[in-house]
Formats: structure tokens, sequence, C-alpha cells
């Protein structure tokens, strides 16, 4: 892994319809919370790692150029770095390999989107292959369905537990995020409400379904002897893995879902981790559709693979349950793509600083992260924790 990386400051805006602020300025709003959580200056930082899902859906092209005095580091090299909704962790993971290399000491990694802006509907509608695949995913929701509908077949859930199960999911983030100040919806729902919802695309309903949002999040990275000189404690990057495979959804097992599997291993092994459900103290799991949660549970080893709807109605990934899964409500409930795996990242460092305020795990002190991607094909892994 290089040299040790640690995580010293994180900042977010405050997600939502943000027609409050300009682009430039959202941006700005993530950039100084970081710098005044870490305690650093734009002065300290050697350089900056961007990303959105893709700049063109704003309808803005090169746009970390165009938010550059946005994000105070004129002057200073700056890579974009773009891979659909796990933009954030691809982002995350620039700059950690930038430090770890030994290329720089602090690096801004910066996330951002502004939804409201663009057409975010269109943009995932045509982003698949046109002579294949196009006719059939529908935006994000079409392909997620098709992957929930396999999981389901394959595991042979039955209708009634697994809208349960997904019932419960969507009902446990909707209150979570009134502990988070940031988060975008903030909805009472009963699971009535949430079971009778309308289809979007079987089995997928309303409130199975994550928003459009503004929003931007910042997170600095340190190298490890400029961290030791910081006064306050960082997270430490304890284990990192990625992996990609087809773009084609029908050329890949998207239920035991190999990039989800193996960037998990790689990050289990660099972090030591033998028994994650047991070792892991809070998972902020990329969750856009309750079912790719349930899903992401089995592919990443918190149990067995069939077991998720179950464990999930025991509350074994609820706060106070054996691994609290998305306690700041998860993409469920805030989703500027180009920022949400980092905000996820963010979040676990939060979690095992102590940082977290209201919706904090108590004795956090080891985390994962995680984001997915592309057309359905990107999965990236992040393990943060209190010790070096």
């Amino acid at each position: 892994m290089g040299r040790a990386v640690a995580i010293m400051g994180t900042g977010q805006t405050h997600h939502g319809k943000r027609f409050d602020v300009s682009y430039p300025e959202l941006v700005r709003e993530a950039v100084q919370r970081a710098f005044e959580d870490s305690g650093l200056s734009p002065e300290d930082v050697d350089a900056v790692v961007t990303g959105t899902m893709p700049s063109m859906m704003e309808g803005i092209a090169l746009n970390h150029l165009y938010l550059a005095d946005a994000i105070q580091v004129v002057g200073k090299p700056l890579l974009k770095t773009e891979t659909c909704g796990s933009t954030g962790m691809s982002v995350a993971h620039t700059a950690f390999y930038w430090v770890a290399a030994g290329l720089a000491d602090v690096v801004l990694a910066v996330g951002f989107e502004k939804m409201y802006e663009g057409d975010s509907q269109a943009t995932m509608t045509t982003v698949a292959d046109p002579w294949i695949q196009r006719s059939f995913v529908a935006g994000a929701p079409g392909i997620f369905a098709m992957q929930s509908n396999m999981w389901i077949d394959r595991h042979h859930i039955p209708a009634e537990r697994l809208r349960e199960a997904a019932a419960v999911i969507s009902l446990r983030n909707h209150d979570d995020a009134f502990d988070n100040p940031y988060a975008h919806i903030k909805a009472r729902i009963s699971l009535e409400e949430i079971k009778d919802s309308r289809i979007v695309t079987y089995p997928i309903r309303r409130w199975d379904v994550c928003p459009n949002s503004d929003g931007a999040c910042a997170v600095l990275f340190m190298s490890e002897h400029k961290a030791k000189q910081m006064a306050n404690p960082p997270a430490w990057i304890k284990g990192v893995g990625y992996r990609g495979d087809e773009s084609y959804l029908g050329d890949s097992d998207k239920v035991r879902w190999n990039t989800a599997i193996d960037a998990a291993k790689e990050a289990y092994h660099q972090a030591g981790i033998v028994n994650p459900r047991r070792e892991l103290d809070v998972a902020e799991v990329y969750n856009p559709f309750t079912f790719m949660e349930l899903l992401l549970y089995e592919c990443f080893g918190f149990c067995d693979f069939g077991e998720a709807c179950d464990l999930a109605l025991q509350g074994t990934f609820s706060r106070g349950g054996d691994l609290p899964c998305d306690p700041s409500g998860g993409v469920l409930c805030t989703n500027p793509i180009g920022a949400t795996g980092l905000i996820r990242v963010a979040e676990a460092a939060m979690q095992v600083t102590g940082k977290a305020g209201a919706h904090q795990v108590d004795g956090a002190q080891l985390a994962l992260a995680h984001a997915m991607g592309g057309v359905s094909q990107f999965n990236g892994i992040m393990i943060v924790g209190s010790q070096q």
C-alpha cells in the first residue's frame, strides 16, 4: 500500500434542491467545511482530485476548471476522475494513491453534482450501448430492477418476505436521515406506506428509490508524518479494493457479483479483516435502491447468500444490531452522484473519529465505505479505522 495515509478532515454541503447557490458556491461550501474541520488552509494542499458523473450531466464540460477558484487551488495539480455512480470512491482512491505513492503529502478530494440544473434521467437512459442495451435499461431503475429480479429468482425469496425486508431497509434509512444534518430526504413514513407505494420498475417501488440531489463533499488525505503533526486524531486508511467487469449486463453475474466480492476481499485482506460482520463497527453501503443494499450484504460477506432478508428483518444491520449500516440515511436519502461515493468515505471517517453527531455509532473504530458505478460494473471499497 506504500506510505500510510490518513483522512484529516471532511466537509459536506446541505444536500437537496440547492437553488440558493451557484455551482461554484455549492462546491466552496463543502471545501470550506473540510478546511475548518481539519485546521488546514488551501496553502497546505499539494494537489486536488475532483469528479462528477459525468460532467456533461449538468451541461458543463470540464467543470473542474470552472470550479477551480471555488476549490481555492489555482496553480496546484488538478486531476478529474469520473466513473459514473462510483465517481466519489474513485476520487477517494486517486487521492489515496497519490499520497501513498509519495507524490504529495496533502491531497484534497472533491466530488460534486448539481443535478437539478441538468437532466439526469436523460443521461442515465442514453448512457448505455444504443444497439443492444438501451431499449432494456430505462435509466438506473431499469438496470437495478433486472439485477433485483435475478437475485430474487436465484434465492427463491417469497414475495411477501422480500417486500417486508425492503420496506424495513427503506424505513430505517429514512428514519436515520433525520439525525444527519446534511441529508436531503427526511420523511416520516410507515411500513405500510412504503410497501403500498407505486411500482416504478418491478420490484422497485417509490420508497425503494434514491433521489436526485444537489450537493458536494470534500475530504483531505494526508501522509503519515504530516498527520502525526496535527492536533486532531485522523481516520487511517486500512484497506482499499476496486474491481470492474463487463459493461454488458448479461455478460457477468450480478447476483454473486464478482466485482463487489473481490473488491471487498482485497480491502479485507489489507485491513486484516476475517469476519467483517463481527470486526466492522459500521458500514456505509452504497444503496440507491433497497434491493441493492440487501444484495450487497451478501457480496460483502456480512451474511451468507440468501440470508440478507432474514437478517434485515431481525435488525442485524440497524443501529444497535451486529453491524449498523448507513446510519447517515445512505444514498437512499442523499444522492448528488459525483459526491455520493465520497460521502460514504466522509461518513465512515466521521464515525471512527467520533464526529458523526446524532447518528454516531457508539464505540465505532473500524468502518467500511463503498460505492458502485459505471453501467453497473464497478465496485470500490475503502476501510478506515481509528488506529493506524
